[in-house]
């Protein structure tokens, strides 16, 4: 236990910081949140934090609402002569926004770097961004830590004798490429063409399949359409099996009945949303103890990168 510390957990993230703070061996601060009757936040302390390295543990997930809590964490973190305040963000709402893909609209990853920085944010601690270019974003530093660290070992665990990895696009093909060196396996990939967010027109298999254990590789599911029509799409195209290994499960509305009605084995996935459905087919690996060690090498000032190795 560093009494110069101190750990606290926003609404969004009560389960995950508490694994968290199980494993850095010591509990969460006392914090309080109080909401008006116009939903109005005001987070407040219970305990000092002056001169101490401050953590503070929050999933924006919904994003607005949670991402307000935290940035009202922070300030109030500052305004109590907390010497250092790191957020621990291990999933970063509007980070799908981080380009502009058409005219006149806004980069959603920037504006949200932005305000973080706003509120006097000393560390960022994230996992599995969308794009690894948004750490670019960012003038503090930033720890992207790599969700595979703790879901490669249970795809190895599985023993797949012919195993190939895909990614559900194009987009995806370096996130898929990088976990399966891991493996010494080849990668497949899906090209698909969206009408609008969250609505697939069309897609087509690149590669060959047949008579492989496929696993598709991604950073989040929020509906599911995608990765349930490339899973039922390969087990067209001659398959064993197919599985998915993502990092944060959104699984926004019908995700979870589109799961079930799939040909997906399981989907594998980590613990930074807290799932609001039990799905038999989906299986949760916590991040908290590579959170944890994470926090504890910015404590004595060792490596992050080690963690990876």
């Amino acid at each position: 236990m560093d009494p110069h510390a101190k750990l606290f957990a926003g609404s969004a993230s009560q389960e995950l910081g508490q694994k968290i703070a199980a494993a850095f061996g010591q509990p969460l601060g006392d914090l309080t949140l109080q909401r008006f009757a116009d939903d109005e936040l005001s987070p407040s302390f219970d305990e000092s934090v002056r001169g101490c390295e401050v953590f503070l543990i929050q999933s924006t997930f919904p994003p607005s609402e949670h991402l307000m809590e935290l940035m009202l964490m922070v300030d109030a973190c500052k305004r109590a002569s907390a010497h250092k305040v790191t957020i621990v963000m291990p999933y970063m709402g509007y980070a799908r926004q981080d380009r502009k893909d058409k005219p006149r609209v806004s980069i959603g990853a920037k504006v949200v770097a932005n305000i973080i920085q706003s509120v006097g944010t000393d560390r960022l601690m994230t996992c599995d961004l969308h794009a690894g270019q948004i750490q670019g974003f960012f003038d503090i530093p930033v720890d992207h830590l790599d969700g595979a660290t703790v879901t490669a070992p249970y795809i190895k665990s599985l023993n797949l004798e012919n195993l190939i990895f895909a990614s559900p696009d194009v987009g995806g093909v370096v996130r898929t490429r990088a976990f399966a060196k891991k493996f010494g396996a080849e990668i497949v990939v899906c090209d698909k063409m969206r009408l609008r967010a969250n609505e697939i027109a069309s897609m087509q298999i690149i590669g060959d399949v047949k008579g492989m254990d496929v696993v598709f590789v991604d950073d989040m599911v929020d509906t599911a359409g995608t990765i349930c029509k490339a899973a039922d799409l390969v087990m067209e195209r001659g398959a064993n099996s197919v599985r998915a290994v993502i990092t944060h499960p959104l699984l926004s509305g019908p995700a979870h009945a589109r799961i079930r009605a799939s040909q997906l084995t399981e989907l594998i996935t980590t613990d930074t949303i807290p799932q609001r459905e039990e799905n038999e087919k989906v299986r949760v690996i916590s991040l908290a103890p590579l959170f944890a060690q994470a926090i504890r090498n910015v404590v004595t000032h060792e490596s992050i990168s080690s963690l990876f190795s």
